[in-house]
């Protein structure tokens, strides 16, 4: 639904964005439902497919990301670039199953002109031409790719923040907080949505997830598209023995940036695996409008098909007929 722009608040502060994190939960998540619930319908839940499609031998060193080519311990197969006919396949099977979004990642630092970019752009012009949204996440990226991608159709690119700034570089040092922030003013410039959010249970604090969410309002627009990721820990990584999160803490930041970016969609994402049918609901009741189904996200599990068939019951939708992996 439109929102008058006035009414998008961005002089939200640190301490104030704690605060919410920090209110007695069954406030946090009624103020959350009252804001989603102004700005959104609150029985549609978007369903979105994610597809890896050129995985591994990334340069970066991210210290969740079993892609990285710096964790040499992760027992990942790399593979090449995908086949544009195929991916684009994969995309109707999904839009089949319900899927209204199709979200294709490449493990690269950065968008390099040649053919497998112009791949890419076939991948994104294939999807559009079936009706489905179509996002990309393919690093950092020049003007000029930012404008051929829009001239594709291309309807989002994904450019987490990751972190808080002062968090960042105990998880990434091979680029910078402000390679990221560019980036996201590249693809904005061309009009293209940003889909841009965070992971949790790193090992940050309540701030830093204040702070990111901090720097996502200041946004002029918010972001379209926010993900909450919650970690899951890979063999092999830096983060591998990190404990696994309370799920009442993914329901906190949940709740959190529904009332910071009140009309944004919020994505559920990574970690959703780890939830119960009823930690799941409760992530949407606090303002959860969209989630990635299929048994995996990039490299790492999601729910499966019986889960998602579960939860979509309970919302009094019908079960996801052929939902898996797109991979």
């Amino acid at each position: 639904m439109t929102v008058a722009e006035d009414a998008i608040r961005r002089d939200w502060t640190i301490d104030g964005i704690a605060a919410l994190l920090t209110l007695p939960l069954l406030e946090l998540v009624g103020r959350a439902n009252a804001a989603h619930r102004q700005h959104h319908d609150p029985n549609h839940v978007q369903k979105a497919s994610l597809l890896s499609i050129k995985t591994g031998g990334c340069p970066e060193n991210c210290a969740y990301c079993p892609q990285s080519a710096h964790h040499s311990e992760v027992d990942l197969t790399r593979d090449r670039l995908m086949n544009p006919d195929q991916v684009v396949a994969l995309a109707a099977t999904a839009q089949a199953a319900g899927a209204e979004r199709f979200c294709m990642g490449a493990a690269w630092r950065q968008v390099r002109d040649g053919a497998e970019f112009d791949a890419v752009l076939a991948m994104v012009k294939g999807v559009r031409a079936l009706g489905m949204e179509a996002c990309v996440t393919l690093g950092m990226l020049k003007p000029h790719q930012a404008e051929r991608l829009a001239a594709a159709g291309l309807t989002a690119y994904n450019h987490n923040l990751d972190t808080s700034p002062e968090f960042y570089g105990q998880i990434v040092t091979t680029r910078t907080y402000a390679d990221r922030l560019d980036t996201l003013a590249i693809v904005r410039s061309f009009g293209i949505d940003l889909c841009c959010g965070g992971i949790i249970g790193m090992g940050e604090t309540v701030r830093d997830r204040a702070a990111m969410l901090h720097v996502l309002s200041a946004m002029d627009p918010h972001p379209e598209s926010v993900p909450i990721n919650a970690l899951v820990p890979v063999a092999g990584t830096p983060l591998a023995d990190r404990p696994p999160i309370d799920p009442l803490e993914l329901v906190r930041v949940v709740a959190a940036t529904r009332l910071v970016l009140p009309t944004s969609v919020v994505r559920l994402s990574a970690g959703r695996s780890a939830l119960n049918r009823e930690a799941q609901i409760l992530c949407l009741v606090a303002g959860a409008n969209s989630l990635f189904y299929g048994d995996r996200l990039l490299t790492t599990p999601n729910a499966d098909v019986g889960m998602d068939s579960e939860l979509f019951a309970a919302l009094g939708e019908p079960a996801l007929a052929g939902v898996g992996s797109p991979n």
